[in-house]
């Protein structure tokens, strides 16, 4: 299953008065574990930077002058979020901006069906608390020192393991891994488990492992499949 991560940032808080997205970065999962592939663009927002925005994300005016419109963006941020769901912390207030955006360049709005609100899971999760990014980060023992300020991209990332926590996915991979590593169980008894003798022979040949190698190269650099990669072997 693939499901995209978004977060961003804006001019301020109502996209109907004049506000503008100036950040979008999205974080892409499959079956749960980030890919390794993102999406990341500052925007020109085409007016002033409010101060008290200036404060939050620290991007002023003058370095978003010479930045893309948003129109000029929006088919690469649509193809790279196909038709995933979209998972985001307060989903009306992004996906506000983003429509809005796109209504603006004569393209369809995203259907709200397909968000996830991550504020929403968290507050069935943990009642009559704050579920801020932040309380929630701390909450789960996540690291934020990499955050700044409020960024796009950043806050994607850290969005992205918060989510995984509250899903409790990590959770089972975690299971998964010490299920693998022990002895079964069946009834409470602990079972040996029969390893083979001779293992059994790869029925992939070089020719396939050739041609794998080469589908892996067209993913990335940050493609999470080349940590699995063999490292060429040492000349002579």
């Amino acid at each position: 299953m693939r499901e995209i991560v978004l977060d961003t940032e804006t001019t301020g808080l109502d996209p109907f008065r004049g506000d503008r997205l100036v950040e979008i970065g999205c974080i892409e999962l499959l079956n749960s574990i980030p890919s390794g592939q993102r999406f990341h663009r500052y925007i020109n927002p085409q007016r002033d930077m409010p101060e008290e925005a200036f404060k939050v994300h620290g991007l002023s005016a003058e370095f978003l002058a010479d930045k893309p419109l948003f129109a000029e963006i929006a088919d690469d941020l649509l193809a790279f979020i196909g038709d995933a769901p979209l998972v985001i912390h307060n989903a009306s207030f992004d996906i506000g901006f983003i429509n809005a955006e796109l209504d603006r360049c004569g393209r369809v709005a995203i259907a709200r069906e397909r968000l996830v609100d991550t504020l929403m899971l968290a507050r069935r999760k943990f009642v009559g608390v704050r579920n801020s990014l932040d309380d929630l980060c701390a909450r789960f023992g996540i690291d934020t020192s990499k955050r700044v300020k409020h960024t796009a991209l950043v806050d994607a990332e850290l969005l992205a393991d918060v989510y995984l926590e509250l899903i409790e996915a990590r959770q089972a991979q975690l299971g998964l891994a010490a299920a693998a590593a022990g002895p079964a169980r069946v009834a409470g008894a602990a079972v040996s488990l029969r390893v083979r003798p001779i293992p059994l022979l790869a029925r992939v040949s070089d020719a396939e492992r050739v041609e794998h190698r080469a589908f892996v190269a067209t993913l990335g650099e940050k493609a999470i499949w080349n940590d699995y990669v063999p490292a060429a072997p040492e000349a002579a």
